[in-house]
Parts: structure tokens; sequence; C-alpha cells
């Protein structure tokens, strides 16, 4: 099966905004050895977590932008992005942001 990704505008912030493409998780039937690309979590993350708390937002944009966390972002690892991204976000709660958290953990751990 496959999913066909649109690009999306996020939601602009001091005027600047990034494009992603969003694409369901479920859609895609990814395997439990397969790791889903970043910005389709920050995409995830992005639809269910209505007010991203100021100190998650950069690094959830940068999030946006990585496809593995083994790309950089500037001059910061994504695996960086994503531990500081995680580090910000004790604020996100819910079923979602649990598996989502878990999920990350799992990309860090690895």
């Amino acid at each position: 099966m496959t999913a066909q990704a649109e690009p999306t505008m996020t939601h602009p912030v001091d005027g600047v905004g990034l494009f992603v493409y969003s694409v369901s998780a479920t859609s895609l039937n990814w395997e439990n050895t397969m790791s889903r690309p970043v910005y389709v979590i920050a995409s995830e993350i992005r639809s269910d977590w209505k007010k991203v708390s100021p100190y998650a937002l950069p690094y959830l944009q940068a999030m946006a932008t990585l496809g593995d966390i083994r790309e950089k972002f500037y001059e910061d690892s994504g695996k960086s992005v994503v531990m500081y991204f995680l580090a910000n976000a004790g604020s996100w709660r819910g079923e979602v942001a649990r598996r989502v958290k878990k999920e990350l953990n799992a990309m860090l751990n690895s």
C-alpha cells in the first residue's frame, strides 16, 4: 500500500513557516523494524499537540526537516534535536504523546 504525501505549510512562527509532508503512519503500515521518518513524526505531533510549548517549538520545527536522526540540522545532530525536543515536551500529554515519545526514545536508543 502506498500513501500520497501532500506538502502542507506548518504553523508560521514570526512569519516563518516550513513546508512538511504529512503522511498518516497507519496508512503506510510501518513495520516494527522500520522507523518512521522524523518529519512524519513531527507532523503527527503538530496535529495532536494543539498549543505547542514555545520551548519545544524550535526543536519540533527542526524535526520537520529531518528524515532520520542521523542527519544534521545545521550544526546540530538530529539525535540532539530529538533529545532537546523530548526534554521540552513535558507538557504534551495523552495517549498519542506517550506512544510518540516512546517511539522517539526507541530511535535514540537504537
